[in-house]
C-alpha cells in the first residue's frame, strides 16, 4: 500500500511535467503492486494505461512487457483465453524486437496457462522453448522457473520421480543464486522461489514421506539470519557452524529437540493448487510436524476447504475480535459482532486440536513453535478448546523462525555464559521506560506529530528497577545516544517505549529492508531519538534477554526468512532471547505483567516458563486476553543470568 502511494505521486509529477516514460514506470510499478495485492482490476488499468502510451511513443519493447504483464493478470484470473491472447500478442513482438528475455517469459507464461487448461502437449512445448532461451541468455532465474514449472506439468501427470528431479534442479539453482548475495538481498530472493519447495513438499507428503518434508520445510526457512548468526559467531567465537543442507538435517533436528528437552511444532501452509481441471479437485493445506523431545517425528495433515474465508483472513479477524488498545490509546479496529471465542476456538481446532495427543502432558514441558506466513500473528497463548481452556493454561509455550536457528541461538547463549562466568558478576539489567518522546511522521505529505507519553510504561520501568536495585532510564535521560552505548554492555535489556512497526519504509532514511523503530529520547541537533531496526542490526549485544515491552515489536514484514523487523534485528545483533508483542498493548496491565514475569524470573530462571506463570496470574485480575496473551518468547528459554554462573 505504501508503494502505491508513492508511486501515485510519482505519476502525477510525471504527469504534470509530461514526462511520458515516468509515467510509463509509475504505471506499470502500480499494475504490479495491485497485483501483489489481488486487486486485478486496478492492475489491468494501470497495465493498459501503460500500453497506450508505449504504443504512442513506439517502445516496442515496452509493448511487448505491458502485454505479458496484462497476461499474467488474466492467469491470475483463470481467464485463459484473454490470458494466451496476451500472452502470444507479448510473444510475437518479443520475437520482433529480438528481445530474448520477455520471449522467454511469454512462453513460459503461455506454458504455466496449457498445464492449468491440462493441454499438457503444448505446455511442454512452450516451457522447453522457455528453458533454451533462459540456457542460451544465461538467465538462471528464469531458467529456475522454467524447470519449476515442467516440474509442475509432470506432476499434474502423475510423473513425480520426472516432477522430482524438475523441483530439484529448480531448487538447486535457486540456492546457487544466494551465493555473494547480502542479508536482505538473500531474502527478496528467496521470497520469489518458494514455489518449487512447496510443490516438491506436496508431491514428498503424497509419498508419505514426511521426514523429507520436513527438511525441505527447514531448508525453505530462516536461512538468511541462520547464515548470519553463524557469520557472527564464527567471527566472534571461532565457532564454525554448518548452515549448508547437504548434511543430515532429519537427525540434527531430532537432536536439537532432545537438546532443548522440548517438543517442536512446525508449521507450513500449502495454498499453491498445483491440480487442473481434468484432475480431482484441490484444496489449501496445512502440514504440521511434531518432533518430540526423543527423537520420533510424527506429522498431520490438515484440510482448510472447510473455512469459509481464506487462513489469513481467519488470523486477522481473530486478532481484531480482540479489540485491543494501544499503550497511548491507539484504537485497533474491531469488526463490530464479532465472536472472539469462537474465532479462537476454530484456530485451535485447526492449529492445535489436530496434534494435541502428541503435546505433553506436563504443563511445564517446553512447546517450541514454528509457525509460517500468517501464523507468525496468531495469538497462540489465547487459543481455546471446547472447554474454554486457554493453551498457555496446558502448555509453556516459545517460539522460533526455524529448528535450525535453535541450534545458533544455543550456541550463542552457552558463549554468553561463559563470558558472565568467567567475569563472576551479578547481571547488568539496562531498563528504559517512557522517554522524552520524538516527533514522527507516519504518513505521507504528514508534518511529524510528537508521539504521546506513556505513563505506565514509566511506572513499569521504576517498579523493575527497584526490583533489581539498579537505575530506571526515564524521559530525557534515556536518549538514542546514551541508550545505544550502553545496549552491548547489558545482560538483560528491557525497553518500555512505543515501538514503531513501519518506521522505515515511509522515510526511507534507514536501511533498505528493516522496517521498525523504538522511541528513545532526542537531543535537539544531534539524534532524532528514533532506534532503527537497521541500527540495532549493526550493533554486538551480550544481553541474554531482550524484552521489548511496546506495541506490535513482533510484527513486520513477513517473509520465508520470518518476521522481517524489530525481533529479526535483535536476533542478528546476538540476542538469544527476545520478548516482543503481537499488537498494540494496553498500558496498565502490561506494566503489571511485566512486573510480575520479573518477579517470577528471579524465582524461576526459565523464561519461557515465567512468562506462562505471569500470563496466568494476570488472567485473575485482567481476564480478556487482550490484557495478557500480546506477549511471546522468541529463541531461548534456559539460563538467564540473574546472579552468578554456579
Amino acid at each position: 500500500q505504501k508503494a502505491i502511494e508513492y508511486h501515485q505521486q510519482g505519476l502525477e509529477i510525471a504527469q504534470a511535467i509530461g514526462h511520458r516514460q515516468w509515467k510509463v514506470n509509475a504505471l506499470n510499478n502500480l499494475g504490479n503492486a495491485y497485483k501483489s495485492l489481488g486487486q486485478y482490476q486496478n492492475a489491468i488499468k494501470d497495465y493498459e494505461q501503460s500500453l497506450y502510451i508505449q504504443k504512442q511513443i513506439g517502445d516496442r519493447s515496452g509493448v511487448a512487457a505491458s502485454e505479458i504483464n496484462l497476461a499474467g493478470v488474466y492467469l491470475s484470473l483463470k481467464q485463459h483465453q484473454q490470458a494466451i491472447e496476451k500472452y502470444q500478442r507479448g510473444l510475437e513482438i518479443a520475437i520482433e524486437v529480438g528481445h530474448q528475455q520477455w520471449e522467454a517469459n511469454a512462453l513460459r507464461g503461455l506454458g504455466v496457462t496449457y498445464i492449468f487448461l491440462g493441454q499438457y502437449q503444448q505446455a511442454n512445448e512452450q516451457l522447453s522453448q522457455s528453458l533454451i532461451i533462459a540456457e542460451e541468455i544465461g538467465d538462471r532465474n528464469g531458467k529456475a522457473s522454467s524447470l519449476t514449472y515442467q516440474g509442475v506439468l509432470l506432476h499434474a501427470q502423475d510423473k513425480l520421480v520426472e516432477a522430482e528431479n524438475r523441483y530439484r534442479e529448480s531448487i538447486e539453482i535457486s540456492e546457487s543464486l544466494r551465493l555473494g548475495l547480502q542479508d536482505f538481498d538473500k531474502v527478496s530472493l528467496f521470497d520469489t522461489k518458494t514455489y518449487a519447495y512447496r510443490q516438491l513438499q506436496v508431491l514428498l507428503v503424497a509419498e508419505n514421506r514426511f521426514g523429507e518434508a520436513l527438511e525441505l520445510a527447514e531448508r525453505s526457512r530462516a536461512r538468511a539470519l541462520a547464515e548470519l548468526l553463524a557469520s557472527k559467531l564464527l567471527q566472534n567465537f571461532g565457532k564454525q557452524l554448518d548452515t549448508t543442507f547437504d548434511h543430515n538435517i532429519l537427525q540434527e533436528i531430532k537432536q536439537i529437540a532432545q537438546q532443548h528437552s522440548s517438543t517442536l511444532v512446525e508449521y507450513l501452509i500449502i495454498d499453491e493448487p498445483i491440480k487442473v481441471q481434468d484432475k480431482q479437485q484441490w484444496y489449501p493445506q496445512l502440514y504440521i510436524w511434531v518432533v518430540k523431545p526423543i527423537g520420533e517425528i510424527a506429522f498431520k495433515q490438515v484440510d482448510l476447504k472447510s473455512l469459509n474465508q481464506s487462513l489469513a483472513e481467519l488470523v486477522t479477524n481473530s486478532r481484531e475480535s480482540i479489540g485491543v488498545r494501544g499503550r497511548a490509546g491507539i484504537e485497533i479496529i474491531s469488526k463490530p459482532g464479532a465472536d472472539e471465542k469462537q474465532r479462537l476456538q476454530q484456530l485451535h481446532n485447526l492449529l492445535i486440536k489436530p496434534i494435541a495427543d502428541l503435546l505433553p502432558s506436563d504443563p511445564n514441558a517446553h512447546v517450541i513453535f514454528i509457525p509460517h506466513r500468517e501464523l507468525f500473528l496468531v495469538p497462540f497463548a489465547a487459543l481455546q478448546d471446547e472447554q474454554g481452556k486457554y493453551l498457555i493454561e496446558k502448555h509453556t509455550i516459545l517460539f522460533a523462525p526455524s529448528i535450525q536457528l535453535l541450534n545458533l541461538t544455543r550456541q550463542k547463549l552457552e558463549q554468553l555464559e561463559t563470558r558472565i562466568s568467567k567475569l563472576n558478576k551479578f547481571t547488568d539489567i539496562l531498563i528504559v521506560g517512557n522517554p522524552s518522546m520524538p516527533s514522527v511522521s507516519l504518513k505521507i505529505g504528514e508534518s511529524a506529530q510528537k508521539l504521546s507519553s506513556l505513563p505506565g510504561a514509566e511506572k513499569e520501568a521504576l517498579e523493575i528497577a527497584t526490583l533489581f536495585n539498579t537505575k530506571a532510564f526515564i524521559g530525557a535521560e534515556a536518549t538514542k545516544t546514551s541508550i545505544k552505548s550502553l545496549l552491548p554492555k547489558a545482560d538483560i535489556i528491557h525497553l518500555a517505549t512505543h515501538g514503531l512497526l513501519d518506521y522505515g519504509q515511509l522515510q526511507g532514511q534507514v536501511r533498505e529492508g528493516v522496517p521498525g523503530a523504538l522511541a528513545l529520547a532526542p537531543e535537539e541537533g544531534k539524534e532524532d531519538g528514533l532506534l532503527t531496526s537497521g541500527e540495532i542490526f549493526d550493533l554486538e549485544l551480550n544481553a541474554s534477554l531482550v524484552v521489548l515491552s511496546a506495541c506490535d515489536t513482533g510484527r513486520g514484514d513477513i517473509t520465508s526468512d520470518g518476521v522481517i523487523g524489530l525481533s529479526r534485528s535483535f536476533i542478528s545483533a546476538g540476542t538469544p532471547s527476545i520478548i516482543v508483542s503481537l499488537w498494540a498493548i494496553p498500558d496498565a496491565p502490561t506494566s503489571d505483567l511485566m512486573k510480575e514475569f520479573y518477579n517470577q524470573l528471579k524465582l524461576n530462571p526459565n523464561k519461557a516458563q515465567a512468562l506462562r506463570q505471569a500470563m496466568l496470574k494476570m488472567m485473575k485480575h485482567h481476564p480478556h486476553p487482550k490484557d495478557w496473551a500480546a506477549f511471546t518468547l522468541i529463541g531461548e528459554t534456559q539460563a538467564t543470568v540473574l546472579s552468578p554462573t554456579d
